[in-house]
């Protein structure tokens, strides 16, 4: 049975939004734009667990309206402004919308978080008719060459025991969640930045496990992962390509 995740879950992110805002990797413009083709309309769009706004601020430049929903202030503090965008400090099971006014509702790297039944029923009440709802995920990056091997190893074996067990449905690119819509095929999609190492240790930063290990004092972990990357990195200003694939459950809403 696929899983429904309740409203218990920890706000790993509750803190931090400064960093999430520099460190974390911005979605291809291409995403927004695909998901204004398959909209019934460009009215409103609704980004759910929005962040800081990578993604919100894109919709707004396809669509009249666009909200962005988060229940972290911290993190809307350190949102991307625009003329069009409404940011409210809100969960994802008490969407501050009125009936039937989304064309669009999509949550990015966020659905795992929520208690999907009240979500799904909130995208119900506000959506207008044949409304688009998009659950899009990012999964785990991958880095040319041999240093890739290293990364992977902390990846899945030495901090794999700190992810939050909602980790595991980004990973599986949310296949195993409930999706009650009228489902059709997303197109590929990848994000893609030349980075240099002190970014890839910024966002890894930012992961809910780093912060699960840093508090349970194991951070040596992390130190051993720097030097090893910084070994076989090279220069400090050495740019390395990295992408990660971008996952999306992504539907009509029907009647």
């Amino acid at each position: 049975m696929a899983p429904e995740l309740g409203s218990t879950a920890r706000n790993w992110f509750e803190q931090g939004g400064k960093q999430y805002a520099q460190f974390r990797p911005e979605y291809p413009s291409e995403l927004a734009a695909f998901l204004a083709t398959v909209s019934p309309d460009l009215g409103i769009a609704v980004d759910v667990g929005c962040g800081n706004g990578q993604l919100t601020n894109q919709l707004a430049g396809h669509f009249e309206q666009v909200f962005g929903i988060d229940p972290s202030a911290d993190q809307l503090a350190n949102a991307v402004p625009g003329n069009n965008i409404s940011y409210v400090c809100a969960s994802a099971e008490i969407l501050p919308i009125e009936n039937n006014r989304a064309s669009l509702v999509v949550a990015a790297q966020a659905a795992h978080w929520f208690d999907l039944p009240s979500f799904y029923g909130e995208v119900r009440r506000i959506s207008v008719p044949r409304a688009t709802v998009a659950l899009v995920s990012y999964g785990v990056l991958s880095l040319d060459g041999d240093i890739n091997q290293r990364f992977e190893d902390f990846y899945w074996k030495e901090i794999g025991p700190y992810w939050p067990a909602e980790r595991k449905l980004v990973d599986s690119g949310y296949a195993d969640l409930i999706f009650p819509f009228n489902e059709m095929k997303a197109p590929s999609m990848s994000i893609q930045k030349a980075w240099t190492l002190a970014e890839l240790l910024g966002y890894i930063g930012t992961w809910s496990a780093v912060k699960q290990l840093r508090e349970t004092g194991q951070t040596m972990l992390l130190e051993k992962f720097a030097a090893d990357m910084t070994v076989l990195w090279g220069a400090a200003d050495t740019r390395r390509e990295i992408r990660w694939p971008i996952n999306m459950r992504i539907g009509h809403i029907t009647a």
